[in-house]
């Protein structure tokens, strides 16, 4: 059972999952916890009755990135392994076969941003703040910077990462970090209007939409 990664559905509103990280103070990302990503990104993929996929780090923190005290104490052969796990972790959530939603809320730092970059679209309140904050703490990043690239363009990308400097969300509008500004309590549910436009069409049919951009 995992301790960190759910999923919640609600009759309420049928056809939409939220997928939820919970991992208090900061949703700090460790191996564990990119296991757990890659494991229920791949359980919710293949539930016929979701059509759309919430991507929730609760209402205080989105992710405050990699857990640096951990990946502190890593030899060389161990850190190239956890980089495998976030890659491949942050690849799994990109290719859930059905529209995805990142609700952002406080902060989505490093591997945080990173995980927020795989999904489709990305709402997040006024009051975020983003960056690749690796460098900061003499770190690289461990992947996700190719994604980020395709999102804001090249330039941008490298200022963000070899500054590790901190974006504001309008700041973030502007770059295509983020689709959608809303205030800091509306966020999920601005993320869940998104989602509910997609429950009618069917599961099948919007898998295969989403794969023509993998053509």
């Amino acid at each position: 059972m995992n301790e960190f990664v759910s999923v919640h559905t609600s009759d309420e509103h049928p056809g939409i999952a939220t997928l939820l990280l919970s991992r208090p103070p900061t949703n700090a990302l460790t191996r564990q916890v990119y296991r757990e990503l890659e494991i229920v990104a791949a359980d919710i993929g293949r539930l016929d009755d979701i059509h759309a996929v919430i991507l929730f780090g609760g209402h205080e923190i989105f992710s405050a990135g990699d857990d640096v005290p951990e990946l502190s104490l890593l030899n060389s052969a161990e850190a190239t392994a956890a980089a495998q796990l976030c890659r491949d972790a942050v690849d799994a959530l990109a290719a859930i076969p059905k529209p995805t939603v990142a609700a952002i809320t406080g902060y989505a730092l490093g591997g945080g941003l990173n995980v927020s970059l795989a999904a489709d679209w990305r709402v997040a309140g006024d009051n975020v703040r983003f960056g690749v904050t690796e460098i900061l703490a003499g770190l690289v990043p461990a992947g996700g910077t190719s994604r980020l690239a395709r999102t804001v363009g090249m330039s941008k990308a490298k200022d963000m990462v070899f500054s590790g400097r901190f974006i504001d969300a309008k700041e973030a509008l502007a770059l295509g970090l983020i689709d959608e500004m809303v205030a800091p309590d509306g966020v999920y549910d601005a993320a869940l209007a998104w989602a509910k436009r997609f429950v009618e069409h069917p599961a099948q049919v919007l898998a295969a939409a989403k794969a023509t951009f993998d053509l």
